[in-house]
């Protein structure tokens, strides 16, 4: 979803064009307080300022910006931005984050997988040793043959499990007042 704040006559054709350029629905609000309760009440992937708002209200600005959570701020003058230009910066921006974001998420998912598999090495390792004493009983033998298979089946999940879910943009637009 994104945010649009501006009081320009030409709102609603821009959150049209940001909706079909993007997919994503488009909430439309003319005051930066409002703007700031829309963001504490859902999750928006950009929020677009127009500047003039920016420069008449600067302190609701700054509040605007504490409740921004993940969402990345886009500044435009729509007096002189043409929708063109307008999807142009949000595209690049959404794209910059969804690459911003990936990476991230390449950079968790490496450290978890090394992480697991040091520890998965260990549990291999003393399970064998394990095995290999002397006097152990059939059954406690059998438990261990067991443990260290289910070590196996959870190394071979962990390297054959790396997918990416991929989320797709849904949306419409939509005003709020």
């Amino acid at each position: 979803m994104i945010l649009l704040v501006t009081t320009s006559d030409r709102a609603s054709e821009c959150a049209a064009s940001l909706n079909e350029a993007t997919g994503e629905e488009v909430v439309v609000t003319e005051s930066l307080a409002r703007a700031t309760t829309l963001l504490r009440m859902d999750y928006y992937q950009a929020v677009v300022f127009d500047q003039h708002l920016l420069e008449t209200e600067p302190h609701e600005w700054e509040k605007a910006l504490e409740h921004l959570d993940t969402a990345i701020p886009v500044q435009v003058n729509l007096a002189i931005t043409g929708k063109e230009r307008l999807v142009r910066e949000v595209r690049a921006a959404m794209q910059r984050r969804q690459r911003e974001e990936a990476g991230a998420r390449q950079a968790a998912t490496g450290k978890l997988h090394s992480e697991l598999n040091g520890t998965l090495t260990a549990l291999l390792l003393s399970s064998e040793l394990a095995l290999e004493t002397s006097d152990l009983p059939p059954a406690a033998a059998e438990k261990l043959r067991s443990v260290h298979e289910l070590v196996q089946k959870l190394r071979r999940q962990l390297e054959g499990g790396r997918a990416v879910e991929e989320r797709e943009p849904v949306g419409a637009y939509r005003s709020s007042g």
